[in-house]
């Protein structure tokens, strides 16, 4: 015996104003009856502290009570028999009924390292107290509802950056910081979830050859914990742009593509924050690079230059 949902839109995308629509599909040896077939609608924002970005805090609290989104029960069929072999059982329900003041703000589906926001359907089909009921649960991706979105094309927000051996806060190579070298480009700070993250990069001067030029997307995910807030930056992608010495002079394009799930509009909300960042990152070539070749985005080695942007994401119609 076995039960499914399949959703009627193949990417499981719908928008807070519309409806669900699918089927349940169950596929069993023998009829069987059953006390009504539910559909449980459930929404949440989840939060959780790990150890270091909260200190003792974290011990204490841990995993923080989820923010309720959505909860409702919708009756699909009263009590009855389904037949054997293959059964579509279709259903239909609303997100927002009319008139309803929802629970919460309907945030975009997301999935993160210490915040998730995620809306999930389970089909529950109950047997009595003799059998064990049949259930299954399926994730479906909610996205803003269009009149609430700002035209698209938007007007891109580039920020100019440089670096040199005197914007890098940590210790260089001798040789970098005697020689010296120059990188100057332009990023996108404002940027479309549907649009690539757009930019150029030119490496002026650089006394000692590059190995890779690579850029980080990085979340920046804020929970309230008590009066203190726990902040934790971790990857989520990470993009190489140039890979051995790059010619001086030449304009490289930087061109990042969003990952959906992992992405969200930036959110800035009482007991939570999502935001992003772009970090630029230049590995010289050295020895110790050969040693050390597997580097934490987190600590910048000797042979590390870096650059930093903040980076709002929206979302358009």
């Amino acid at each position: 015996m076995s039960v499914e949902i399949k959703l009627s839109r193949s990417n499981r995308i719908y928008r807070p104003n519309e409806p669900v629509e699918g089927k349940i599909v169950t596929k069993l040896s023998s009829s069987i009856s059953h006390q009504g077939i539910r559909l449980n609608v459930n929404a949440s924002v989840n939060l959780q502290v790990r150890g270091g970005s909260a200190g003792v805090i974290e011990s204490i609290y841990g995993v923080i009570k989820p923010i309720t989104i959505l909860n409702k029960t919708v009756e699909v069929l009263k009590s009855g028999r389904i037949s054997s072999g293959t059964t579509e059982i279709p259903f239909s329900f609303k997100l927002k009924d009319r008139g309803e003041k929802p629970l919460e703000k309907f945030y975009e589906t997301y999935h993160g390292g210490d915040i998730s926001i995620q809306y999930l359907v389970t089909v529950d089909i109950s047997r009595g107290y003799l059998h064990k009921s049949l259930s299954a649960t399926l994730e479906f991706i909610i996205e803003s509802e269009k009149e609430n979105l700002p035209e698209k094309p938007i007007s891109p927000e580039m920020v100019i950056f440089y670096m040199t051996q005197d914007t890098q806060r940590h210790s260089l190579l001798p040789e970098l910081q005697s020689g010296g070298f120059r990188v100057s480009g332009k990023v996108c700070t404002l940027c479309s979830l549907s649009d690539p993250i757009e930019g150029e990069l030119t490496v002026e001067s650089s006394a000692v050859p590059i190995q890779s030029i690579d850029i980080h997307l990085l979340r920046v995910e804020s929970i309230l914990v008590g009066e203190k807030i726990a902040t934790e930056s971790s990857l989520i992608q990470t993009t190489q742009i140039a890979d051995g010495d790059v010619c001086r002079g030449m304009t490289l394009p930087i061109y990042i593509i969003l990952p959906r799930l992992l992405t969200c509009p930036s959110i800035f909300a009482g007991p939570f924050s999502i935001e992003f960042k772009v970090n630029l990152v230049i590995t010289f070539q050295s020895e110790q690079s050969k040693v050390h070749s597997k580097s934490n985005f987190k600590t910048l080695r000797s042979w590390h230059a870096a650059e930093s942007v903040p980076l709002e994401l929206i979302r358009t119609k």
